[in-house]
Formats: C-alpha cells, sequence, structure tokens
C-alpha cells in the first residue's frame, strides 16, 4: 500500500469512542456485582427450596442416561472395528459396509439426543421460571 504522508491516528485530545469508565456511568448488566444488580440471592435458602431440588433431579434424570448412552454409542465404532472386523466389514449396500452406516448413524443418533435435550429443556425452563417466581414472591413478602 502506498503511503500518502498523511497521519490517520486521532489526535491526543479527541473523545473515546468506547464506554466510559467514570463513575456516573452505567456498568452493563455482565459486569454488575451483586450490590450493583440489587439482588442478592441467599444460594443456601434457595438450594434448600423443594422447587430447585425438583429442578436438578430432573436435569440429572436427563443428562446423565443421554451422557452414558452417547459416550457408549460413540466408543462402539472404534470398539467394533477393532474387535469385530469380521462383522464391521460386512457389506450391506454395494460397496458400503455396516462401519460406514454406522459411523453416518452417529449423526443422526447426535441430532435425536439435541431434539431430546431441546424438548428437556423446555421443561426445565418452566421449572426455572416457576422457582424465579417462587424466589420474587417471598422478595416481595420480606419487604
Amino acid at each position: 500500500m502506498k503511503s500518502t504522508g498523511m497521519d490517520l491516528t486521532p489526535s491526543t485530545g479527541a473523545a473515546p469512542d468506547v464506554a466510559s469508565f467514570e463513575q456516573d456511568a452505567v456498568t452493563p448488566p455482565h459486569a454488575r456485582t451483586g450490590e450493583e444488580h440489587g439482588a442478592v440471592v441467599d444460594w443456601e435458602r434457595v438450594a434448600a427450596m423443594d422447587e430447585f431440588r425438583a429442578l436438578v433431579k430432573a436435569k440429572l434424570r436427563f443428562i446423565v442416561p443421554a451422557t452414558i448412552f452417547f459416550v457408549v454409542y460413540y466408543f462402539a465404532l472404534p470398539v467394533l472395528v477393532g474387535y469385530a472386523p469380521g462383522l464391521m466389514e460386512r457389506k450391506v449396500i454395494g460397496v458400503v459396509n455396516l462401519a460406514y452406516l454406522f459411523a453416518l448413524s452417529q449423526f443422526f443418533m447426535a441430532w435425536g439426543l439435541a431434539a431430546l435435550y431441546l424438548r428437556a429443556a423446555g421443561r426445565f425452563d418452566t421449572m426455572a421460571a416457576r422457582l424465579i417466581a417462587t424466589l420474587r414472591g417471598q422478595r416481595q413478602e420480606e419487604r
């Protein structure tokens, strides 16, 4: 690139193009402390609530079996190719063997698990919304 000799850097006294760090500047939500949010949460009380325990149990009932299924299914291909090569070499459609079909099926398995998780996450979100509403109701009563 040819230099024009003109200095394009902004002058020292120019106004910044980023948010101010002054005391009166509004702090973005992701950078606020608990006191700045105005809502300090008593996490021990939340953890003791039945709604919170039910939410955690519901998540575990889905996540643990889904994770175990995924890991077993994923590692079944290399294990079967290593220990049962004759089975995995069996031709299914033309030159396509069982190993290729099994490898392709892993995409569908992952998509299926993702779809099931989306459905379960909707239930988790509903449970979390009820928990938050309960906490807000308790906070209103305390005031």
